[in-house]
């Protein structure tokens, strides 16, 4: 029997004085502002059992990770012609380049990069009647919690820094892949990286990818295969140009944020989340990657 209280405690206290921390994503002013020594870990079993470490449970700003949601949200109300509009394949660039998008004319290589999550964010512009407010009540009802807000002051930040979205954005209108006002879906998409969460609401959060599409209120948001697809996903692309690593060394699917956020899960089993906001070259957390490698390595629990 695996003591995993002991299992994470052990993985915090090995690394939270680490001197190398990697450095917070500066390019958002807003983000630039977060305390680098923060380092929390949540653990969520399907049945229930729940385990935390560190500051698992202070909100932060999840960034990329909030492209899952819109992805599962968007395949829940949309599911033949999303595919049509973005692929599935590993980038093997940054998350902000666009030279594949004008090389494979227009359509993005997949959802969890920024121009993928921009056609998803025009999908549901499309589809929703208040889009902003209706994604957060999306989100609130897969956690089952009514807290989660947007931090304003991250998306007004963006907004304002936001150079390579919007250049994303116009190539995508110019290829036809873009159907609403660039602006508009800007205002969508960057509201969306600015949702704040703790590691435990993230982990419920993320539930439904670890249990064939029920939430942690056992309501069915996806289909079994969408939830495996989606999973399938964030295992080739959930990590940008670190993908092939993050498999290598932790062995779960997972999404990272550069708000220093990361996110993965076993099928049937759970879900666990690390925050800690130094990131490295890659633009992820640098001390949340060792975690979770210690994590699999020390529970022998991974897909592999």
């Amino acid at each position: 029997m695996i003591d995993y209280q002991n299992v994470i405690d052990t993985i915090h206290e090995n690394l939270r004085d680490e001197v190398n921390r990697g450095l917070v994503a500066s390019y958002i002013p807003e983000l630039a502002n977060i305390d680098v020594q923060n380092f929390g870990i949540h653990l969520r079993f399907l049945d229930g059992q729940t385990y935390g470490t560190g500051d698992w449970n202070k909100k932060f700003s999840i960034q990329s990770i909030s492209k899952v949601l819109t992805l599962a949200m968007a395949l829940s109300r949309y599911p033949e012609d999303l595919w049509q509009r973005v692929d599935v394949e590993p980038s093997g660039n940054p998350f902000n380049h666009l030279s594949l998008l004008e090389l494979e004319n227009g359509i993005p290589r997949n959802p969890l990069i920024n121009a993928g999550a921009l056609v998803i964010a025009d999908i549901l512009v499309s589809l929703l009647e208040n889009p902003k407010e209706d994604f957060l009540n999306y989100v609130r009802a897969v956690v089952d919690d009514s807290t989660i807000v947007f931090n304003l002051e991250v998306a007004r930040s963006e907004r304002l820094t936001g150079y390579n979205n919007y250049a994303a954005a116009n190539l995508l209108k110019a290829y036809g892949n873009l159907t609403n006002d660039v602006d508009d879906v800007l205002d969508f998409y960057f509201h969306q990286c600015a949702i704040e969460m703790t590691c435990e609401q993230l982990t419920k959060a993320f539930l439904m990818f670890a249990n064939h599409g029920k939430c942690c209120l056992k309501t069915n948001q996806l289909s079994p295969s969408q939830a495996k697809r989606i999973n399938a996903i964030m295992l080739t692309c959930g990590f940008y140009d670190e993908a092939g690593e993050f498999a290598f060394e932790v062995g779960l699917p997972g999404k990272s944020g550069v708000g220093g956020g990361i996110v993965a899960l076993l099928p049937n089993h759970f879900t666990i989340s690390v925050w800690s906001p130094g990131l490295n070259m890659k633009g992820n957390s640098l001390l949340g990657m060792k975690a979770l490698e210690d994590f699999t390595s020390m529970t022998k629990l991974s897909i592999f």
